[in-house]
């Protein structure tokens, strides 16, 4: 029976799936990425993950017959790379990540994607109907999406494409986004940044009467979820975050014409009515031509680990019949 092997590379945790040729997961392993202290330390931990679930699966390594692999960006697809991940130290630099998997498995099947990505090649691997039009879009603590064209796969000359947190929405740019440019989604609606948000909407409000510890340093947007079924300020930025969310989502269908979206990462999942009922209610209003489904990930936590398993299994498309 031939496998096939999965990597999902976050900021915080990295993991590694053998799979059959129908995408069964057999065996994981999860361990804690490094934060260094040189890109090198990470591509080991990569390999003993991969190592480990093998053992685990009673698989050699260089049996397995292809890689995926779904991971935080920036890419450098031609040196099939990680450059200078975002997330982590500037000291890690350069991540090898294709040609150390592809030693290791002895095959040159090895496919490089940015988690989106990833997402979206799980998603269309596992629907029923593997459509050829379709998006997976992540809230979580950053905001990202991977589109699927007349099934095509959009990656990127570089593998970057789909960074939509970082589509400009709020042309008065009123909050500074991570990457350091002003009215990006992602400054609105990611999980990272909705805490900042409520407080600026707070200040915007000359002071509010409120349930949310806005003066507490751990005040995240948990608290904000929690308290919109009885706290009017809670309701106001839970509102406002949809609105900016369906205006994102929005502009993705204008772009591609998916036929259904996919919504994952942590904010999604933890809330799903509260994220997801603003932008259905939305699309039906401020879409030109198509109305797409927006269904909440059929995945779970795990979309870009079964992304990269079905990337392996696909060669990089989620086309079942490849």
């Amino acid at each position: 029976m031939p496998y096939y092997v999965g990597v999902d590379l976050g900021a915080t945790n990295l993991r590694a799936a053998v799979a059959n040729d129908d995408a069964t997961v057999v065996a994981t392993d999860k361990r804690p990425t490094p934060r260094g202290p040189t890109g090198i330390h990470v591509t080991e931990a990569v390999l003993d993950a991969v190592r480990a679930a093998c053992e685990d699966a009673s698989v050699d390594p260089a049996e397995v017959r292809a890689a995926g692999i779904g991971s935080i960006g920036p890419l450098d697809l031609a040196e099939g790379t990680i450059d200078g991940p975002a997330n982590l130290p500037d000291s890690v630099g350069t991540v090898p990540l294709v040609g150390p998997i592809s030693n290791l498995i002895d095959s040159e099947r090895v496919y490089l994607h940015n988690d989106t990505v990833a997402g979206v090649i799980g998603e269309r691997f596992h629907a029923d109907s593997n459509p050829d039009d379709m998006a997976y879009v992540t809230i979580s603590s950053g905001i990202g999406a991977g589109v699927a064209v007349d099934g095509n796969v959009l990656e990127g000359w570089d593998g970057n494409a789909g960074e939509l947190g970082h589509m400009l929405v709020d042309p008065q740019g009123r909050r500074t986004c991570g990457c350091g440019r002003d009215g990006h989604w992602e400054a609105y609606c990611s999980g990272n940044n909705i805490p900042e948000y409520a407080r600026m909407l707070a200040e915007e409000d000359g002071g509010v009467e409120t349930a949310l510890p806005l003066g507490d340093p751990e005040f995240s947007a948990k608290h904000v979820f929690e308290h919109a079924g009885t706290d009017e300020f809670a309701r106001h930025v839970v509102d406002q975050v949809g609105f900016w969310n369906a205006m994102g989502i929005t502009n993705l269908v204008q772009s591609y014409a998916p036929l259904v979206v996919y919504v994952g990462g942590a904010v999604a999942l933890n809330n799903p009515d509260l994220v997801l009922d603003p932008i259905r209610e939305y699309l039906d209003d401020g879409v030109f031509n198509n109305v797409p489904e927006v269904r909440l990930t059929s995945l779970g936590d795990d979309v870009v680990l079964h992304g990269a398993v079905a990337s392996a299994i696909t060669g990089g498309t989620g086309e079942r019949t490849r």
